[in-house]
């Protein structure tokens, strides 16, 4: 699997994403320090899927919020046991993560695109 940001993902899709990641984005950035001062884990991954999915905890309810997206907390080490990582890609993955205190890890599940992204957090 490619951990980088697809350059096939169409402006029109990241508009979707990125709309609704700049309402959640301080839920995410809080839960990414929780997961990894709690020592979940070093590599915190959202999932972005437009029905729920059993990856992680759901952390931000779409219909509650009128978004497009909802969103579930998860981290590198749950993808691993559930498959969706690979063992021998947890190196690859690792090294191609971006610093959590800057960028949000999203893994995007929807029919048409499953990728990780890796989003920016707005600066203040």
């Amino acid at each position: 699997m490619d951990y980088f940001n697809d350059p096939e993902l169409n402006g029109k899709y990241l508009g979707t994403i990125t709309k609704d990641f700049v309402k959640v984005c301080d839920t995410l950035a809080e839960a990414s320090s929780q997961i990894r001062k709690g020592d979940f884990s070093q590599y915190p991954i959202f999932v972005f899927a437009k029905q729920e999915v059993p990856l992680g905890g759901l952390l931000v309810n779409a219909d509650e919020l009128n978004l497009e997206w909802h969103v579930f907390a998860s981290y590198l080490e749950l993808f691993v046991q559930q498959g969706i990582i690979d063992v021998d890609g947890v190196e690859a993955f690792r090294a191609t993560y971006k610093d959590p205190n800057e960028f949000c890890c999203l893994f995007v599940l929807d029919e048409e695109f499953t990728n990780f992204v890796f989003v920016p957090y707005p600066e203040d």
